[in-house]
C-alpha cells in the first residue's frame, strides 16, 4: 500500500451496540492480548493482525456532542498510537 504523507487510511472498522458488561469483557481480552504484543481483530471475513511495539502513546478523550435528533451524546475515546520506527519490539508469543 502506498501512503501519502498526512493521509489517513482505515484498515479495519467496527461499530456495534453492546452491553456495558460485554464491552468490559472485550476490553479485558484486548488488554490480555496487548501484553503478548499481538492483537488480531476479526469481523466476518475481515481480519487484521497488529504486531505492537513495547512503547505506544495512549490517548484518552471524553467529549459531549449535541445531536440534532437525539440530544446530547457522550463519548469516551481510547486510542493507541505508534510509529514503525518507535524502537525494537519483543518477540511475539501466542496466548
Amino acid at each position: 500500500m502506498n501512503f501519502i504523507m498526512g493521509r489517513e487510511f482505515t484498515l479495519f472498522s467496527s461499530k456495534e451496540t453492546k452491553s456495558r458488561s460485554d464491552i468490559a469483557t472485550f476490553l479485558h481480552s484486548l488488554a490480555d492480548r496487548l501484553d503478548t504484543a499481538e492483537v488480531t481483530l476479526r469481523k466476518g471475513q475481515d481480519e487484521i493482525v497488529l504486531n505492537l511495539p513495547d512503547q505506544m502513546t495512549l490517548e484518552l478523550k471524553v467529549e459531549d456532542e449535541e445531536k440534532r435528533n437525539k440530544g446530547l451524546q457522550h463519548s469516551l475515546e481510547i486510542e493507541l498510537k505508534w510509529f514503525d520506527n518507535d524502537g525494537p519490539t519483543g518477540p511475539v508469543e501466542l496466548g
